[in-house]
């Protein structure tokens, strides 16, 4: 095991006592900290509250644009903003429980538009501006969206299955008639709109700064995120506002956000990172943000903390391991010591990138764990926790993880099963606040996560030890059975990039009528070296001294680039299915 990380933060976090506060744990007392008093909105704790407050000028938002423009908007901007939003979707025809879906870049429009969505009651469905025609149809389709706000620059996309949504109404389009003062130079003008599409400027223009907030039942619908499987159309997953709480909660106490942070999560609001801890979670904690509308340069980044003195940041392992294949060099030339707390989110974090993140930043990262499914982190490292780098950390407060068979018996430290979370009480409500409600239009399927009685099954395998700690394993049907032994893709990936020549590693399991299956490696390799069969072999041999006789990959791949979703997370069941001639599923998250 690696040695753990006991020195973490020089500022006493938020959580100082993580045994005491597991054991004592209310959500109630959180609801009291939190003043919510139903019915209530999520935008009204989240902006408004602060708008009228001392924060009024506070920075809420510092956006930077692909091309280096910069902004920024206190919280009083934001709510006079998304107030308009609200109005120009009223005087629309939407009503509370409507869907509006959001397909934008990272500019303003899309932070405003989903505040003011949630003011009127409406359910927000936040995707992904690289989404294709069939993507968009599936979502807009299934979840009957009434409305969509998208940018210039995406309509054409939307035109081409316009045809196949007869419950989409009005398109609404930014930078058709103006430049956004967010958006890129010049990527505004007068777009000829057809029958259907409106000008988001000039209905925003039309409509006034003040809006009666609608007061919500806790129960009500918030958003709706869609989140690919293995096979089948993607899976609408349903959040309502009692969310706030463990967004409100889980952002003080594992983002350990205080007043002065400037904080940036690099997640698209497209995934759920993104909507809970790009958006509500570190606003109802009332702090400043930073956004980015472009695409991951390693320079551009650095630059981004520098800049705008990011205290604490959550990005993905992915993202981590593409700033160390950049190399310590390119870190050299920035100044980034306003960073005090680094988190990471999406896939599990390699030990050999938190060696790497003391290194460059001396600063332990911070992995978590959690999924759409549960809306927020369930299973994280806190600062006041010692670290084992390659563990996924200790269970949240208020809620229970346990690894259990296939009856639900609780299996003891060291083994390996189920990752499940624990829930009491009747559907819909039970379990944690922020825990999904629905999938949109699908009991059936949503009730497959509870067949085991009083569990929610995560599709997720590991083991925990003897102090608690959870060690991620894979992804149920990605563990590879070979001669009798079971291996999780997750520890040679990990074994894999501690190898001096490999950047990037993903692991599948490949029939073999001796064997069952066999290890296949596929390796992206770091700058200065190349493919060549004495490489393979120096690596094959490399990770057999590291993990076993059984763990090794019998086949290597070189490649450019290994097929990842936007969040970070390697596509197994991609590589998988190419490798074997199957079909390849929902790629609508598939990275670019």
């Amino acid at each position: 095991m690696e040695k753990e990380i006991h020195k973490q933060t020089h500022l006493t976090p938020n959580l100082p006592d993580y045994k005491k506060a597991y054991k004592g744990f209310q959500w109630e007392a959180v609801r009291t900290e939190l003043g919510l008093v139903p019915p209530v909105n999520i935008a009204s704790k989240a902006v408004d509250q602060h708008a009228r407050s001392w924060r009024r000028n506070k920075v809420a938002l510092y956006w930077e644009g692909a091309e280096g423009q910069n902004c920024k908007y206190t919280f009083y901007e934001l709510q006079k903003e998304s107030n308009r939003i609200g109005n120009m979707l009223l005087n629309l025809g939407v009503r509370r429980g409507d869907r509006v879906f959001v397909f934008l870049p990272r500019i303003l429009e899309l932070y405003t538009s989903v505040i003011g969505i949630a003011k009127i009651g409406a359910v927000a469905g936040p995707m992904f501006s690289a989404f294709g025609p069939e993507a968009l149809r599936d979502r807009l389709l299934d979840s009957g969206a009434k409305v969509l706000i998208t940018h210039a620059s995406l309509r054409e996309r939307i035109h081409q299955v316009w045809d196949e949504l007869p419950e989409l109404k009005h398109v609404i389009v930014v930078g058709a008639s103006a430049p956004s003062a967010s958006l890129r130079a010049g990527s505004g003008g007068h777009v000829p709109l057809r029958k259907g599409e409106v000008s988001f400027e000039r209905e925003v223009e039309k409509a006034p700064r003040g809006l009666e907030v609608e007061d919500m039942d806790l129960e009500d619908p918030l958003y709706i995120l869609y989140t690919s499987g293995t096979t089948g159309k993607p899976k609408g997953v349903v959040h309502v506002h009692h969310d706030m709480l463990s967004h409100y909660i889980t952002s003080k106490w594992v983002l350990d956000l205080k007043e002065e942070d400037v904080y940036w999560c690099t997640a698209d609001p497209g995934w759920v990172t993104g909507t809970v801890y790009g958006l509500w979670g570190p606003w109802l904690n009332g702090c400043s943000q930073v956004t980015f509308e472009g695409r991951f340069e390693a320079e551009h980044w650095y630059s981004i903390i520098e800049r705008y003195g990011v205290t604490v940041w959550y990005t993905a392992p992915t993202a981590l391991r593409m700033l160390m294949k950049a190399g310590p060099e390119v870190v050299k030339k920035y100044n980034l010591k306003s960073l005090r707390y680094i988190l990471s989110v999406g896939e599990p974090l390699n030990p050999e990138v938190i060696r790497w993140g003391m290194e460059v930043f001396g600063l332990c990262i911070h992995d978590t764990w959690w999924q759409t499914e549960t809306g927020a982190i369930m299973i994280a490292n806190y600062p006041s926790v010692p670290v084992r780098p390659g563990s996924m950390g200790k269970p949240f407060p208020g809620t229970e993880a346990a690894i259990i068979d296939g009856k639900g018996h609780k299996l003891p430290p060291g083994n390996s099963g189920i990752l499940a979370l624990k829930v009491a009480g009747p559907l819909p409500t039970q379990g944690w606040p922020s825990m999904m409600r629905a999938l949109w239009g699908d009991e059936k399927r949503y009730k497959e996560y509870f067949t085991i009685p009083g569990w929610y099954t995560t599709g997720d395998t590991a083991h925990v030890d003897k102090d608690g700690y959870f060690w991620f394993i894979g992804r149920a049907d990605d563990v590879i059975m070979t001669a009798g032994h079971r291996v999780g893709p997750f520890e040679v990936e990990s074994a894999l990039v501690e190898h001096r020549a490999v950047a990037e590693a993903g692991v599948i399991g490949k029939p073999d009528p001796e064997r069952g299956e066999i290890i296949k490696a596929f390796i992206v390799l770091r700058h200065g070296h190349k493919p060549s069969i004495e490489l393979e072999e120096e690596i094959k041999e490399f990770i057999r001294h590291r993990l076993s006789a059984h763990a090794y990959p019998r086949e290597i791949q070189f490649m450019d680039g290994i097929p990842k979703t936007r969040s970070g997370k390697i596509m197994r069941r991609l590589l998988k299915a190419r490798e074997l001639g199957l079909p390849e599923g929902d790629l609508s998250t598939l990275e670019d």
